[in-house]
């Protein structure tokens, strides 16, 4: 790759992965949650196999707590680029009206975890592609490029396969699956950066703009819904021009104030910010590693 940039190396791995994954798989899978992260590997996958349809569907687990520009960006980008979009649900849990705020790592367990475990099932998907970061989390730092997962989803960090040399091991006994993570080696700075010189369209929610929050504990929750938000002791404090750097679920996903209402401006305030992109995600208090162990991605 000598004479490439940065991020055209970066760009090159991310797409060689891919479409490495796909001629291993029989039913592979790119999981879409509509965040930045998702996106831009949606793209590489648009990139990797034109001018042929994407040789994948996006697969959105939809915790019943999403952003409605999530739900709305989500069905437009699948189809404007021709994906199969699959949603699931975990109705179990809708039926036990699990909500973030109550119910904690329950909720994450079930409505996340339970779910994405149904919906791999359900699809019979053996290769999974997703848009976790290593510098995302420290348990996330673990993870191989190439993640091999057992029979039940789970994921041991102990017994992880080398990848030396950009060697990757695709092999799979009976009823183990694999997660691969095309942008391991990105951070949030090559995101954005890669997002502003491809000129890559995102949820809307990465932009400032006038929004109703609901201020908790130096946190401003953004009132997405104020019927169920008053179900969960929340009201609109008051109008403030915020944005998200990370999407989650609604009532657990703290905004940042911001003027930054365009590209350039937005990749301008990321790179002078001193405080992580997932310092926001109020759900993040628990242990993830415990909730990947188990079979979250």
């Amino acid at each position: 790759m000598s004479g490439l940039t940065h991020l055209e190396r970066l760009e090159a791995e991310a797409i060689q992965i891919l479409r490495d994954g796909v001629a291993e798989a029989e039913h592979p899978v790119l999981l879409f949650s509509g965040g930045k992260d998702s996106t831009v590997l949606a793209h590489l996958a648009l990139e990797a196999f034109y001018p042929s349809r994407p040789p994948m569907p996006l697969l959105h687990v939809d915790s019943t707590w999403e952003f409605r520009e999530v739900v709305w960006f989500r069905k437009q980008f699948a189809a404007e680029n021709q994906f199969e979009l699959v949603l699931h649900h975990n109705e179990e849990g809708r039926a036990l009206a699990l909500n973030p705020i109550d119910h904690g790592s329950i909720y994450t367990t079930v409505m996340r975890t339970d779910a994405l475990k149904q919906a791999l099932d359900a699809g019979g998907y053996d290769v999974m592609f997703g848009g976790a970061r290593r510098d995302e989390e420290a348990s996330r730092a673990k993870e191989r490029i190439v993640s091999v997962r057992n029979v039940g989803h789970g994921w041991d960090p102990r017994k992880q396969r080398p990848e030396l040399w950009s060697q990757y091991n695709w092999r799979r006994s009976s009823g183990q699956t694999l997660r691969v993570y095309p942008l391991s080696n990105w951070t949030e700075f090559d995101l954005w950066a890669y997002i502003l010189l491809k000129n890559i369209r995102l949820c809307p929610l990465y932009f400032a703009a006038e929004r109703p929050v609901f201020a908790r504990e130096g946190t401003l929750i953004v009132i997405d819904d104020e019927d169920r938000a008053r179900t969960l002791g929340l009201s609109i404090s008051r109008f403030e021009k915020v944005r998200f750097r990370s999407l989650g679920c609604w009532p657990v996903t703290a905004a940042v104030p911001s003027e930054a209402s365009e590209l350039s401006s937005i990749v301008k305030e990321t790179f002078s910010s001193r405080v992580s992109e997932r310092n926001g995600r109020v759900s993040d208090e628990g242990s993830l590693e415990n909730q990947k162990r188990t079979g979250y991605f």
